[in-house]
């Protein structure tokens, strides 16, 4: 373990536990979280990307620590959490999305991963960094969902099945945890364009990935997205963002997206 750099406020730094960290949103939203200060704790299950991350942070003057992690894997995670005793902010963004077949043809092994990866993790996560997240005061629990959480579409269904249920995960929790030091956050993205969310969908076929954004002019970037859960988890202790949706102008709904080709 480093020790927790201390901020120009003269108060150690607050820490930030970010899922899904080696790519995309997550690597997005740990960068974001360190130029607010934040020491981030990057976890992924590919240590390279990982590393990579860490050193985007470190050459921009911030603190990262990196920690290899499958959410699935309870007692990894158990672990894990033995090693951060403080945190402040838990981002369970760790997810994913695989096939596009119909119901009639889904492969069940697709859905039991997207629930795994997408809820049991997040689950497992949560349920660990708790302890510390209760004692930091003000803990914020953010779940990065999907629009697909609430709205089903052709092909969507184990995808919107496992983003409903982070959903619900989220909504339970900050039921249960009322009165209590924390906060629950909600974001739930549409269109993003990042570099592996649609070509792992589509098994690596690049044309099939590419062509959900053919013509949308400005889809979203990761990078908007870090910036709204950024904004949200820095609100004062007393203002929680339950549920924030965040799509492109072009994005009126899954279905409804305005393309100029």
């Amino acid at each position: 373990m480093t020790d927790v750099r201390t901020a120009d406020a003269g108060r150690p730094a607050r820490t930030a536990v970010v899922t899904g960290a080696s790519s995309g949103i997550g690597a997005a939203i740990a960068r974001a979280l360190a130029r607010d200060g934040f020491e981030v704790v990057l976890t992924a299950r590919r240590s390279d990307r990982l590393d990579a991350v860490a050193k985007e942070i470190g050459d921009e003057g911030g603190t990262a620590r990196v920690f290899p992690l499958d959410v699935t894997d309870k007692e990894a995670v158990l672990a894990f959490a033995e090693q951060v005793p403080t945190c402040d902010v838990l981002v369970n963004n760790a997810g994913g999305a695989y096939g596009t077949e119909h119901i009639e043809n889904a492969d069940p092994g697709d859905w039991r991963s997207m629930f795994e990866v997408n809820v049991v993790g997040a689950l497992h996560m949560t349920q660990a960094l708790l302890p510390g997240l209760r004692a930091s005061g003000d803990g914020v629990v953010v779940v990065i969902s999907s629009t697909a959480s609430f709205t089903c579409y052709e092909g969507g269904g184990g995808y919107s099945a496992a983003k409903h249920g982070a959903h619900v995960l989220a909504e339970t929790l900050r039921l249960e945890v009322c009165g209590e030091p924390l906060r629950v956050v909600e974001v739930a993205p549409g269109m993003v364009h990042t570099e592996e969310f649609s070509l792992n969908r589509y098994r690596g076929d690049a044309d099939k990935a590419d062509a959900v954004y053919a013509g949308v002019a400005e889809p979203l970037v990761a990078e908007d997205v870090a910036d709204v859960v950024t904004w949200a988890v820095t609100r004062p202790p007393h203002v929680n963002i339950d549920l924030l949706v965040v799509r492109p102008r072009a994005q009126a709904a899954q279905h409804k997206v305005h393309r100029t080709s």
